[in-house]
């Protein structure tokens, strides 16, 4: 059941679209078709017509709060899937978003730090270097003469996120329950994926932690540089780090003035990548531009780290093979490893597969970035998705998130990049170094003192098995997850039938009562008030049994 702030908040939604001059958005739904004329009648229309369509988008996200921002930060780097007018504008959420006030900032820091600015900054300027949807940064002087950033966190930022994330969750309960396609795209699991990254960027010890994991991941490497973090002075809501002085990733003018190779520059941001993803397990989760600069020397520098990426080791082995299989154009595999990771059901005839991924994925072999209609392509995945029943696996989401960035972001700085051929060399070194005696070497050296203490029970242990076996006491659990599902099933199928068992009692009650004469001196609308109440509860039970069906 929606909740009365759920309500307010959709209405809210409505009403903010309708005040940017998005009406047609609202007045789209089938709800509100028959009364689309009003919008010519309303006293906002000539004020909103002329503004840009993309400037309108843009601020109706920005009055919507944090998470529509970060829908728009995501759209921002797709301009393959955007018209350049709307894309321009949702760029701007990525560090322009309206901030709040530097004095307000100064206030929140000598709070968490229980002392005044001027005793841990030589300066602190209250002029925002960057506002993003959950905090802001400000330029600063430590006393001791480093030049840093002070990372604040939005007042009263935490019950926003609450209230949306809790009305997503009711539209992912709603379409999982009565949507056709809900079960196989998990809309639940997603939205509690996302739930948690979010929670995760509201708790800044946790980002210097992320910040302080990929420093040393990258420490020795020219590659990515991730500014240092000075853990005295993190908060929860007031992070301080080193400023870092480079150039935004998508101005390639001034790249290009600096000397910047931009062709080199995409090809290192592939290889970073997949270095996160595959070699280290924890990735940048967050790459859109607004968070990535470079060095003159052509090193990429990164900040903000608040949502971070992992995958469990199969996940990770079961991607690594999925993406060299690819490149080698080895469409069987694919489909094999789909369904021995369970991706697609069991049943899947492996040819029928094979032959539908070959159909998407080879007219987009040897074809650079621009020639590649990437909205074409998800739209025939998303159809091959359904056909074959697979669903959408919650724990990746974040990394096809990041994949989009990437991959947007290669678009902007070298079109001609193909991005095929620069993973490939390094999934087929990542690939060498997991399997092989040298790999099963490594992977025993680093068991060897887990097992050097596990050795000395095993003779007990075995003992006592094979005692038990011979004195008949030996009992083997069994658990399988088809057989859990059968008894969920089975404990529905008795929960419907006994509810619609208990409303047809009642009905029959109710119709019983009805007809016997004088039976109850208490009369509503010329029936017996007992024929209503039992009326009533056989409705909601026989409604119950409908809805659990």
């Amino acid at each position: 059941m929606i909740r009365p702030s759920q309500l307010l908040r959709l209405l809210h939604i409505n009403w903010v679209l309708v005040r940017n001059g998005l009406d047609e958005v609202v007045l789209a739904t089938h709800l509100f078709r028959p009364v689309r004329f009003l919008r010519y009648l309303a006293p906002w229309h000539r004020l909103t017509r002329d503004t840009p369509r993309g400037v309108r988008i843009r601020k109706a996200l920005e009055d919507l709060g944090p998470i529509f921002i970060k829908f728009g930060q995501i759209l921002s780097t797709r301009r393959d899937l955007l018209p350049d007018d709307i894309s321009i504008e949702l760029a701007k959420l990525q560090d322009r978003v309206p901030p709040f006030a530097g004095a307000h900032a100064r206030q929140l820091v000598e709070r968490a730090f229980q002392r005044p600015v001027s005793e841990v900054f030589q300066s602190f300027d209250e002029q925002p270097l960057a506002s993003a949807s959950v905090a802001q940064v400000h330029a600063a002087t430590l006393i001791t003469g480093e030049d840093v950033v002070v990372k604040v966190l939005r007042p009263g930022i935490e019950p926003v996120i609450r209230r949306d994330v809790s009305l997503l969750r009711y539209i992912a309960g709603l379409a999982e329950r009565y949507w056709r396609e809900g079960k196989r795209l998990r809309p639940c699991e997603i939205v509690g994926e996302f739930e948690k990254t979010l929670y995760d960027e509201l708790d800044l010890l946790r980002e210097a932690a992320n910040a302080s994991q990929l420093r040393r991941n990258f420490a020795d490497s020219e590659l990515l540089h991730v500014p240092e973090v000075y853990w005295p002075w993190c908060r929860r809501n007031v992070m301080v780090m080193e400023r870092i002085y480079g150039l935004p990733v998508n101005d390639l003018e001034a790249l290009r003035n600096a000397g910047v190779e931009l062709k080199a520059l995409s090809e290192r941001g592939v290889e970073i990548f997949f270095t996160q993803v595959f070699r280290h397990n924890f990735f940048h989760a967050d790459m859109h531009p607004g968070n990535i600069f470079v060095a003159p020397d052509g090193q990429y520098m990164a900040v903000d780290f608040g949502i971070m990426g992992t995958l469990s080791p199969e996940d990770q082995r079961y991607l690594a093979e999925n993406f060299l299989a690819f490149f080698r154009r080895d469409y069987r595999r694919v489909a094999e490893l789909h369904v021995e990771s369970e991706w697609v059901p069991q049943g899947t005839r492996v040819d029928e597969f094979e032959a539908a991924i070959r159909t998407v994925c080879e007219p987009i072999f040897e074809r650079p970035l621009k020639e590649i209609s990437f909205g074409q392509l998800l739209l025939r995945l998303f159809q091959t998705a359904r056909r074959f029943n697979m669903q959408v696996q919650p724990q990746l989401v974040l990394l096809q998130k990041t994949l989009l960035n990437i991959e947007g972001l290669g678009r902007q700085l070298y079109p001609d990049l193909d991005l095929w051929q620069t993973a490939k060399p390094f999934l087929e070194r990542w690939m060498s170094e997991q399997v092989g005696g040298r790999a099963f070497l490594g992977r025993m050296r680093r068991s060897l003192p887990e097992w050097s203490e596990r050795l000395p029970e095993i003779p007990a242990l075995l003992h006592r098995a094979l005692q038990q076996s011979a004195d008949g006491k030996l009992r083997v659990q069994w658990e399988s997850r088809e057989l859990q599902r059968l008894r969920d099933e089975m404990r529905a199928s008795s929960h419907r039938t006994m509810s619609a068992i208990v409303g047809g009692a009642f009905l029959i009650s109710a119709s019983l009562i009805y007809g016997l004469d004088g039976f109850s001196p208490m009369m509503v609308g010329g029936a017996p008030l007992l024929t209503w109440v039992f009326g009533a509860l056989a409705v909601a039970f026989l409604l119950q049994a409908w809805l659990d069906d």
